[in-house]
């Protein structure tokens, strides 16, 4: 018979296993489809001594080979973020950016677009992704700066809540208003960012984005005992030894830096990590330990399939990809919503 752990353990092999097919998949299909062998071949040409790329060898190395593996990055990211809120607030329909990391990020992002020119700011490749990541980092810790009680300097979790929705609806105000008055290029722009792209992927992005979702995803599973004993209650946990104010900081500042980082080189991607934990918790529990791990498995996964619909869709144009995730993650969210199987 097999256990709770080794039954867990399994579904994270089949998961990686789905991943690594689904991975393959991307990397070889898209507006222009590679063969097995000409993957073969464009590997081959980074070894010392070999010719140098063609250009569909060049196309692989440096355009479609780094996007696929970011999109994976920028998925885990986003399905740890989901499971790591979730697990803060004890509410299975918070997702990463409740806190205003998503709608920081975008207004950062928004305004950049509109007073960068204004104020003669640099539009090198990093600016952009800095004003974004930097907007999120802001708006999270105004939530929970907000959110504190002015006797203990404590935040609960409903008042970080519903001080999460009211800091969004305010970013969100300011960025409609900054896309009222940009000109047309700067409305367009902040649209197509608003609704996620990938097309911005590069060897350095998956760098940057692979430090901050893998060490951010191993600090989280240090803490995720601490989670589990936090679903039982703020008091409870506190009687099991967990100190929940330091506990919320750290949970807090692992999501800002996973999913500010992610978001300010991809734009708003919504209901990866609002759907994935969900699925999760059907098929194995609200374990942590397994959430975690199988949050960052599925999260890549889901957008990647995400990626290649947007990207075969239209091609050789390309859907944004939040199109694709809120097309397919509001039927499933609603779906598993009806069913009411997930336990929390």
């Amino acid at each position: 018979m097999t256990t709770p752990s080794g039954s867990r353990q399994s579904l994270l092999f089949v998961l990686a296993l789905i991943l690594l097919l689904v991975l393959a998949a991307s990397i070889r299909y898209g507006a222009i489809d590679f063969s097995i062998p000409e993957i073969g071949r464009a590997l081959v040409s980074l070894l010392p001594g070999q010719p140098e790329p063609t250009l569909s060898q060049r196309i692989f190395l440096e355009l479609r080979l780094p996007r696929a593996i970011f999109c994976l990055l920028v998925g885990a990211s986003l399905g740890v973020g989901g499971t790591l809120m979730q697990a803060l607030f004890r509410n299975p329909i918070v997702e990463p950016g409740l806190v205003g990391t998503s709608s920081g990020a975008a207004l950062g992002s928004a305004l950049f677009f509109v007073l960068g020119g204004m104020l003669n700011l640099s539009t090198g490749l990093w600016t952009l992704p800095l004003a974004a990541c930097l907007g999120g980092v802001i708006a999270t810790y105004l939530v929970f700066l907000l959110a504190r009680s002015r006797e203990d300097g404590r935040a609960s979790i409903v008042m970080l809540l519903l001080t999460g929705l009211a800091v969004n609806a305010l970013l969100m105000s300011a960025i409609g208003f900054l896309s009222y008055i940009a000109r047309d290029p700067q409305a367009r722009s902040i649209t197509f960012w608003s609704l996620g792209t990938l097309s911005g992927a590069s060897w350095r992005a998956v760098e940057i984005v692979a430090l901050s979702t893998i060490v951010g995803t191993l600090i989280a599973l240090r803490y995720s005992k601490q989670l589990n004993a936090l679903m039982i209650g703020e008091e409870e946990a506190t009687y099991l030894g967990v100190n929940v104010n330091r506990l919320k900081w750290i949970i807090l500042s692992i999501n800002v830096v996973i999913v500010a980082v992610a978001t300010a080189f991809t734009g708003v991607i919504s209901f990866v990590g609002l759907v994935v934990p969900h699925i999760l918790r059907m098929l194995r529990g609200s374990d942590n330990r397994f959430l975690i791990v199988g949050s960052a498995l599925l999260g890549a996964t889901l957008l990647s399939l995400a990626d290649l619909v947007a990207r075969l869709s239209l091609r050789p144009a390309e859907l944004p990809i939040g199109i694709v995730t809120s097309a397919v993650g509001v039927p499933v969210f609603l779906w598993l919503l009806r069913r009411r199987r997930y336990v929390f």
